[in-house]
């Protein structure tokens, strides 16, 4: 995403609401009614006071400029824009579970112990299960050691 110059510090992922419509509108670019206008279209939602009042932040201002650049330089409907963004949330929500499944995965492996297992087969057909890191004790002849992975099917 475009954002341009950053304000005081503050970079475009802060969500504090510190910024009017007046000095939000003059940061993205665009005058106070098109802000007006983008927020009852959904694309940018900005705190509210307990007047009513709007303030942005400087993550709104950055989307509010990313609105324009795609509007005005890539010729994209605003509908459009507000869809790109939906997708865009669903990724992001997506990433975020994918993962916690991972760190899930990972514990419950740590937990159990669970991970590439191997056998060793005996020159006899038994099959001895072994842990990460173990060796067979009597290696005889004819004893292999094979490593097993779950199937993902």
């Amino acid at each position: 995403m475009a954002t341009g110059p950053h304000v005081s510090g503050m970079t475009p992922e802060d969500n504090t609401p510190v910024y009017v419509i007046s000095v939000a509108a003059e940061l993205a670019g665009m005058h106070a009614q098109t802000l007006r206008q983008y927020d009852r279209l959904g694309l940018v939602t900005p705190s509210r006071t307990r007047g009513g009042g709007r303030r942005y932040s400087a993550a709104d201002v950055a989307r509010l400029r990313e609105v324009q650049r795609l509007s005005q330089s890539e010729g994209v409907s605003l509908a459009a824009i507000s869809q790109i963004f939906d997708l865009e949330h669903q990724v992001e929500a997506l990433r975020a579970r994918v993962a916690e499944l991972n760190a899930e995965v990972d514990a419950l492996r740590a937990a159990t112990g669970v991970g590439a297992r191997f056998f060793a087969v005996g020159a006899n057909g038994d099959v001895v299960a072994l842990r990460a890191g173990e060796r067979p004790r009597a290696r005889r002849a004819g004893q292999d050691v094979v490593p097993w992975r779950p199937s993902r099917g």
